[in-house]
């Protein structure tokens, strides 16, 4: 750990301060200026605070735990089939640790280039480890993806890695709980999941038109379509056998398979629910964005969550998804 007597603001400057492309003004005067959006766009704004041992192990490596910190925000806008414009960095640290700083910078920035998104501003302060970014994207006008579009008789589709599914970040928090065994290939392949998660942008942008309604999963599948069900007042029916799945997945018992996949979370897919005519455009956005997508249930009039297993027969199992003050599943 290389600790330094750095200060503050030479901190900012030396690993948080680059010229914005976007931005009118960026890091460095009291406020960030942004050009107006061009006529027609709508403003979309998403907050998320990542807290060690809430959030993140201590163990993660700095570059990945700055992609992530970004790539959760970025997973908002895609949601919302919204484009990332700019966003806000509020960094807690107990001290200044420029080796974790060099690499939570890097990590941090190559996603925001992949994306064209400038930091414009932010604090930092001492204190636990706590990250909170603010993301600002664009959107036309009455396209954003809702959670209250969903109507009766929609299809629930779940983007997903064309070689993986839902469930591996869990998995990888099992690992380390010590309550499963992986080693070599498979433990990184579920750890990358749980650390280095990828915003679905391109499908979000993809599916405006074709998708009634979205959400990214977060906090597990049973948990984020309770939300959407719950703003747009229908019900559900789920075919757990149809979650998407990776080969480690698969390779876990049943009762396990299950529990990851629907009530994980850390996935940062995206759900969402289409008319069932709409299939080949489903498929077809997917393909724009490079991914694959699932077919995993429908959207019914009756209010409640069904989750049923291939033959249509209900899963027994109780599913709780995350909640940060009732649950620490």
């Amino acid at each position: 750990m290389a600790t330094t007597t750095l200060g503050e603001f030479d901190l900012i400057a030396r690993y948080f301060t680059r010229a914005p492309r976007r931005a009118v003004l960026g890091v460095g005067d009291d406020c960030a200026l942004l050009a107006p959006l061009p006529a027609g766009q709508q403003l979309a704004v998403s907050c998320d605070m990542l807290v060690e041992g809430r959030h993140f192990l201590s163990t993660v490596a700095p570059q990945r735990l700055g992609h992530k910190a970004l790539a959760v925000n970025l997973s908002d806008l895609a949601a919302c089939g919204a484009e990332p414009v700019a966003f806000t960095l509020a960094l807690a640290m107990p001290r200044v640790d420029e080796d974790f700083l060099e690499g939570f910078s890097r990590g941090l920035f190559a996603l925001a280039d992949a994306h064209s998104v400038d930091l414009v501003g932010g604090d930092t302060t001492a204190g636990p480890l706590n990250i909170c970014i603010t993301v600002l994207g664009a959107v036309p006008g009455g396209q954003a993806l809702l959670r209250s579009g969903a109507r009766p008789g929609d299809e629930l589709w779940v983007s997903h890695p064309p070689d993986g599914g839902l469930g591996d970040a869990r998995l990888a928090l099992e690992v380390f709980r010590g309550s499963v065994a992986l080693t070599g290939d498979s433990l990184e392949a579920v750890r990358l999941r749980m650390e280095c998660p990828t915003p679905r942008v391109a499908l979000g942008v993809a599916l405006r038109g074709v998708a009634t309604s979205a959400i990214d999963l977060s906090d597990g599948l049973v948990g984020d379509l309770g939300h959407v069900l719950a703003r747009s007042a229908v019900g559900a029916t789920v075919n757990a056998d149809a979650l998407p799945r990776s080969a480690v997945l698969a390779a876990m018992p049943r009762a396990m398979q299950h529990e990851c996949t629907l009530a994980g979370g850390d996935d940062y897919e995206l759900l969402f629910s289409a008319p069932p005519g709409a299939e080949s455009q489903v498929i077809a956005a997917a393909k724009r964005a490079e991914l694959a997508v699932a077919r995993i249930g429908r959207i019914d009039a009756a209010p409640g969550l069904r989750i049923v297993d291939g033959l249509g027969a209900p899963l027994l199992q109780r599913f709780v998804a995350f909640d940060h003050f009732r649950t620490a599943s």
